[in-house]
């Protein structure tokens, strides 16, 4: 029975100790020894306080009071114990007993969930802090974790997503959740659009590998919708400054030729004042720098400069562009009228571009313009006065056109008052030099090339040509010539200059448009390499003079611009490019 009751005790995870009334120890099982690195032989018969230094078992035998549950050190490690007194039938106290359990593991496993608990809740405060919606599914890619930034980005609660699919919250665009659960990789800069509110997001998201394997995805959701909206309204600024403000100044205008130093010097003269003036020269020449410099060198300079080409309006359009309109003055009028480009321009300068261009229908309203300073709006009968200082622009012969009947004369002598003649590119030569200098700076900061010069060849060979497209026609040129250079060359060279080795070959006759039997390209691309290079053509040959182009193509100036506008020719609203 003893032997039994022996091995019990030593068979228990508990260390046991029994003292007698004097403090000597009765029993001591084998837990008990190997916690205090001794044995039950060595240990049995000696004072307690000679085997456990910091014993609490004297105070029971004294006290006779109990201790449960009482943690304490004890060589080295940590336990917890419970110490009772042994009473005999007549209560009197015969000894003491302590049972004791090393609890060293379990505190470090404590401390670790504590530590885990306290990074789990700053984990999750961070998570919440953060002003960038985050959304985590599972392997399966169903919903296991939202924010509180992606419910006020979406309005979807825990309750809407969490053990949903991914495409819970998607109203336009595939699910950048189920395409990384799919493909194990992260996505990067993904538009989408999320409902309920259809707001456009921007998504980062990423797998989430634990131990080697896929355990969900975590996405990371901005809200770009005010970025649009702020992009949208700053385009719609820098188009509204490049409307209204003038760009160039006289010192913008390359040159020393006598002809050209002669109209910089009228143009001078002429920003002294407001008188009206007519600027005369072919197509890209520079017309439209000489009107910018002329207001930023007059008292209007920090009024609005609007610029408008005649030619690009359609007479429907062009009175109510022009001079603005009441409500209901037609179908489609806005609320409350608007004001006409005049108005917008009070106080500065309106330049109105290929003035021969003008519906004859219009030119009456004008010429009040210019005589009274008063104009009247579309539908409306107030007269509404104006401060305006206006420059005209032609690149056709005026006078052959009021003889035609197609420009009114009392017109054209109120816009002629103060002419400008500015000289072609073939008549100041020797300034392409500097012409060219200044336009390969540009070239090299607008493509990002590194070109230095252009060599005494290709200059030569520069000089050479005619210049049926003046200024335009080199920066066109020059900026073909960088394109066609290797990387790596530094000097532009005479064989790098393509529209001079066109004006030379088949470029001559517009009725003799370049062959192609290149097997690889469409019918398509042949018929549209050979209208564009026909056009090219044409406009070359009529100086770039589109009236006189387009009735040598016996089709319209509206069908002309069309043309232009869709090869990269002139831009959608009518302006000639520089490239």
């Amino acid at each position: 029975m003893e032997k039994d009751v022996q091995l019990f005790l030593n068979s228990t995870h508990d260390g046991m100790i029994a003292v007698d009334s004097e403090g000597f120890i009765t029993l001591f099982n084998t837990v008990a020894g190997k916690l205090l690195n001794t044995t039950p032989t060595e240990a049995i018969g000696r004072h307690v306080t000679d085997v456990v230094k910091n014993t609490r078992l004297p105070y029971i035998l004294e006290t006779g009071k109990s201790e449960l549950n009482q943690q304490q050190e004890l060589e080295g490690i940590r336990i917890i114990t419970n110490r009772m007194p042994v009473r005999d039938d007549s209560g009197k106290i015969i000894g003491a007993i302590a049972v004791f359990r090393d609890i060293s593991d379990v505190i470090s496993l404590a401390e670790e969930i504590t530590n885990l608990k306290e990074m789990k809740i700053m984990l999750a405060a961070i998570i919440n802090a953060t002003q960038d919606a985050i959304s985590v599914v599972d392997q399966n890619s169903r919903g296991i974790l939202i924010n509180p930034a992606y419910t006020r980005l979406t309005g979807l609660t825990e309750r809407d997503v969490i053990g949903k699919p991914p495409t819970v919250d998607i109203a336009e665009g595939e699910s950048i959740h189920a395409k990384v659960i799919a493909t194990k990789k992260p996505v990067k800069g993904a538009f989408i659009k999320i409902k309920p509110f259809n707001r456009e997001v921007l998504v980062n998201a990423a797998p989430i590998i634990v131990d080697g394997e896929l355990r969900g995805s975590v996405g990371v959701i901005h809200d770009i919708t005010e970025i649009t909206k702020l992009t949208a309204e700053l385009k719609q600024a820098k188009e509204l400054i490049r409307k209204l403000e003038a760009k160039y100044t006289f010192e913008d205008i390359i040159g020393h030729a006598p002809l050209l130093a002669s109209a910089i010097d009228k143009a001078r003269k002429a920003a002294e004042t407001s008188v009206t003036v007519l600027l005369m020269g072919e197509s890209g020449t520079g017309k439209e720098i000489f009107a910018h410099a002329i207001h930023n060198a007059s008292d209007r300079k920090f009024n609005q400069f609007i610029r408008v080409n005649c030619a690009a309006l359609s007479e429907s359009l062009f009175e109510s562009e022009l001079f603005g309109y009441e409500e209901g003055a037609f179908t489609g009028a806005r609320k409350g009228g608007r004001k006409g480009l005049f108005e917008e321009a009070n106080g500065g300068t309106i330049f109105l571009d290929e003035i021969g261009e003008m519906p004859i229908s219009s030119q009456s309203k004008l010429l009040r313009v210019l005589q009274e300073r008063e104009l009247v709006r579309v539908g409306g009968t107030k007269y509404i006065d104006i401060d305006v200082r206006i420059i005209t622009a032609t690149n056709t012969n005026i006078e052959r056109a009021v003889q035609e009947g197609r420009f009114r004369s009392d017109l054209y002598f109120r816009l002629n008052m103060f002419p400008i003649i500015i000289p072609p590119l073939r008549d100041r030569k020797d300034d392409i030099n500097e012409l060219s200098a200044y336009i390969l700076k540009k070239l090299n900061q607008q493509y990002g090339k590194n070109v230095q010069h252009i060599s005494e060849e290709a200059v030569h060979e520069l000089k050479e040509y005619n210049w049926p497209g003046n200024i335009r026609e080199l920066e066109n040129l020059i900026g073909r010539a960088i394109i066609n250079m290797k990387t790596g060359e530094p000097i532009i060279q005479a064989s790098h200059l393509p529209m001079l080795e066109k004006q030379a070959g088949k470029r001559k006759d517009p009725e003799g448009c370049p062959e192609y039997h290149d097997p690889a390209l469409s019918l398509s691309e042949i018929l549209e390499k050979t209208e564009k290079d026909y056009l090219l053509a044409v406009m070359e040959q009529c100086n770039y003079n589109k009236t006189k182009a387009a009735k040598r193509m016996n089709i319209s100036l509206r069908s002309l611009y069309y043309k232009l506008a869709k090869y990269g020719l002139i831009s959608c609203s009518g302006e000639e490019p520089f490239d």
